[in-house]
């Protein structure tokens, strides 16, 4: 369950140009599928609470604290709703408490091929990459899904930058493929009056991806996918000690699943955390500290902007998980640039220094859940090629 604002108009340019397809539409979620601790003002855990509402409560109510709760339940939601972290944060949070934010169970609205494309689509992209890239205006990106020669000078220019800015341009990057790969993945290939019939789509991938069609910039957005992947796999593993500690609860009002989901998370960040070829995130802002904070600051200025420009996809769906997603990679920053912080995390009582809002966690878990999904897909594609030989 993802709590988002899909109403938020486009901070940069007026934009009338929203997707009138059905497979643009976001079905909010049912009342009967947002647990009570989590849509309930109350927070009560009682038998009278677990009955459900008949639609989702407007987020704001989530920050109520009542005293059925334990000492350390109510800790943590005071902790959680009093806890600004504007300064650290790499995204531009969705006002949760607005009437328009609500619950979308992202089971119920997968990511798929919806139809949005052309210049809407292609303007997105454009704004990200030439105006928040650290790309100097001579080097131009072309206008289109990315089939040109541009590219090869865009290449040169990345190769030439620092590496924060040249891994930068390779999260986004690999951000893009992995979105790409979802759509080719889960295209529509029929779509009739009896049924519609989702699937991979063999020529839709290889325009997008293949070495000849591309210019040979099809291998490089691969890459980045790994790239992307490997960051995101780093900061799960670097982020442990927050779950571990006892006091940290995953609550929505049912105690057995709570503790339940709490034992899969720590299995799968220790699983991670086994993984030993990690990125090293230890080269990133070294040297000269003064340059090494202007640079990070704008690396996280320029991030924050990415996600606003979320907000201008005219396509409901394609927002919502475009939204989830740079929130999700935002975390992964936060946590890598944060390990300072997280190594001194107490085992017990509060985590004052380092803090994720439930917001982060859902994003965090389900952005790592997409790109894992892409990289399956993509060997899958593979497979799908090699048979056609």
């Amino acid at each position: 369950l993802f709590n988002v604002n899909l109403q938020k108009p486009c901070p940069f340019w007026e934009d009338n140009s929203h997707c009138g397809m059905r497979d643009c539409a976001v079905q909010p979620c049912p009342s009967d599928e947002v647990p009570d601790g989590i849509r309930a003002g109350s927070y009560k855990y009682s038998e009278e609470a677990n009955s459900l509402a008949e639609e989702c409560e407007e987020a704001k109510r989530l920050g109520a604290v009542d005293d059925s709760l334990s000492k350390e339940t109510r800790q943590a939601v005071l902790q959680w709703a009093q806890h600004d972290d504007s300064s650290d944060s790499f995204c531009e949070a969705d006002d949760i408490h607005s009437p328009d934010a609500e619950y979308v169970d992202l089971l119920l609205n997968p990511e798929r091929y919806t139809g949005y494309k052309g210049p809407d689509a292609w303007k997105i992209w454009n704004s990200i990459y030439e105006e928040n890239c650290f790309k100097p205006q001579n080097v131009k990106r072309p206008l289109a899904s990315g089939r040109g020669e541009s590219f090869i000078y865009l290449t040169k220019w990345v190769s030439r930058v620092c590496v924060e800015k040249r891994a930068f341009y390779r999260l986004i990057s690999g951000l893009h493929a992995s979105i790409n790969i979802h759509l080719s993945a889960r295209y529509l290939l029929q779509d009739s009056w009896s049924e519609k019939k989702w699937g991979p789509n063999i020529t839709e991938f290889q325009q997008r991806f293949d070495e000849v069609l591309t210019n040979g910039e099809g291998p490089r957005r691969l890459k980045n996918l790994y790239f992307l992947y490997l960051i995101e796999l780093r900061a799960l593993s670097k982020v442990l000690p927050f779950f571990e500690r006892p006091g940290f609860q995953l609550y929505t009002g049912n105690e057995s699943q709570d503790a339940e989901m709490k034992h899969l998370l720590l299995e799968i960040l220790h699983l991670a955390k086994s993984f030993p070829l990690h990125f090293d995130e230890n080269s990133f802002f070294a040297g000269n500290k003064k340059e090494a904070a202007k640079l990070k600051e704008e690396f996280r200025l320029h991030f924050k902007n990415i996600s606003k420009i979320m907000d201008c996809v005219g396509c409901f769906k394609c927002r919502l998980w475009g939204k989830l997603q740079t929130q999700g990679l935002g975390t992964a920053l936060k946590i890598l640039f944060s390990e300072n912080l997280i190594e001194k995390i107490p085992e017990s009582g509060p985590s004052y220094g380092f803090q994720l809002t439930r917001q982060e966690i859902v994003a965090l878990f389900n952005a790592f859940g997409r790109v894992s999904t892409s990289v399956k897909e993509l060997e899958n594609f593979r497979n799908l090629l090699q048979n056609m030989r």
